[in-house]
């Protein structure tokens, strides 16, 4: 299965071999280059040791290539990136607080969500009348 995880901004292809690729700041102010599994549900991460950040803690994630804050619209705590799979674009939303696990892949009114604290965010869940007045 062909899958490209994609810079909602500028479209750029953040996957590089086996992780997608975000510069990330974490509360210290300190910038450094995070990788995540591109995996749904898998929450690995890689990092460089220096560059170290705890649980609970709001990482701001960018596209390495135009630096735009990858930060949701919907959610201040969700990242949202965009997800070519088998030829078809999905919206991709996860969790920027450290330890959370929480994602989310949308196409249209189908969501599937992942992660044990995917229950925190209940604007997937809204039926689309009602998120107009959130």
């Amino acid at each position: 299965m062909k899958r490209d995880y994609i810079c909602p901004f500028c479209y750029g292809n953040l996957q590089v071999c086996e992780y997608i690729v975000f510069s990330a700041r974490n509360t210290n102010k300190k910038f450094g280059l995070v990788l995540l599994h591109p995996e749904i549900g898998n929450y690995s991460i890689k990092s460089h040791p220096d560059f170290s950040f705890h649980s609970g803690e709001h990482i701001d994630f960018y596209c390495p290539m135009c630096h735009k804050s990858l930060v949701s619209d919907i959610d201040e705590n969700l990242i949202q990136l965009v997800l070519i799979e088998d030829e078809k674009e999905y919206k991709i939303y996860f969790s920027r607080i450290a330890g959370e696990k929480s994602t989310y892949k949308v196409h249209g009114d189908d969501v599937t969500s992942t992660g044990e604290h995917a229950d925190r965010y209940t604007f997937f869940k809204l039926a689309d009348k009602y998120k107009k007045y959130l």
